[in-house]
């Protein structure tokens, strides 16, 4: 069993942290502790994410705030979600912290809008082909890491029981198609499982010809993932080479969205693209 690394933060803890913070208002923190006969320390740890608060804890505070006990339920699903044991806790020891936070945000999203610019989305990889990806990170030179994360991949591509499939927008650049990751065998059987994937309920792929020219995503690769309606506003999230980095604010947000906009506009179609990706895997039989 690999160890679990226990780590303060996740999303939705934070994100409540935030709201009872601003609840809060400008009562002072002891004052708060004080009436509901807690240490200032629990209180500052449940506002700073550090630890989760029961949903009894949470009613008592959102009673002394004043909020309305038809107003709370958005409140303790962002309590409930923060106590949880997240699926991925047997993996944690092998990735970076900024990788934990992302896959919560990814566990979360109701629709991922993605555009690569130089590899098949870790959503659609084979085994081979990403194990072929991971292989070459730079931050990598275990193999009982290595094995890990390929597992952590794979994982990450099923849909837990009762949960909705996500609904995923994924445009990849022409590049994608002719780059030999693993090598020409890896490479066509990949090609093989997007042409499979493409047909899928919920998946819309496409392929940014070289023939589109400048084009609003030429400087990175990106994702924009969106929640459930009322949940949480949309983030953007940007993979490095020393972890993800995320994009919060509203302006930002309406930039990325345009921009992936842009690139569906100038994408092939949906069949055109399959027909692209099958004359790439059926040039690498030859």
């Amino acid at each position: 069993m690999v160890g679990v690394v226990v780590r303060p933060t996740s999303t939705a803890r934070q994100e409540l942290g935030g709201e009872l913070r601003r609840l809060r208002g400008e009562r002072r923190a002891v004052d708060v502790a004080t009436a509901l006969g807690w240490s200032e320390s629990k209180l500052s740890r449940i506002e700073t994410a550090h630890t989760g608060i029961s949903e009894a804890d949470l009613d008592r505070l959102l009673t002394l705030y004043g909020v309305p006990i038809e107003q709370r339920a958005r409140f303790r699903g962002l309590a409930r979600r923060g106590r949880a044991r997240v699926w991925w806790a047997s993996y944690r020891s092998s990735v970076p912290d900024p990788y934990d936070e992302y896959l919560t945000l990814e566990a979360e999203a109701v629709r991922i809008s993605e555009w690569e610019t130089q590899i098949v989305p870790g959503l659609l990889q084979t085994d081979e082909y990403a194990r072929a990806v991971i292989e070459t990170g730079a931050d990598i030179d275990d193999t009982a890491v290595i094995q890990r994360r390929l597992a952590l991949r794979m994982e990450r591509q099923k849909t837990p029981p009762g949960v909705p499939a996500r609904n995923l927008r994924i445009v990849i650049d022409e590049g994608v198609l002719l780059r030999q990751i693993g090598g020409p065998d890896v490479q066509r059987r990949q090609l093989g499982r997007l042409i499979e994937a493409s047909s899928r309920p919920g998946v819309e792929l496409t392929v940014l010809p070289f023939e589109a020219g400048a084009h609003a995503g030429l400087s990175e690769s990106f994702m924009v993932l969106e929640f459930a309606t009322g949940s949480r506003n949309p983030v953007v999230h940007i993979e490095g080479l020393t972890g993800g980095l995320f994009r919060v604010k509203p302006e930002e947000i309406e930039v990325y969205q345009d921009a992936f906009d842009d690139l569906q506009e100038r994408s092939l179609s949906v069949e055109d693209s399959r027909t692209a990706i099958a004359e790439s895997r059926d040039r690498l039989a030859r």
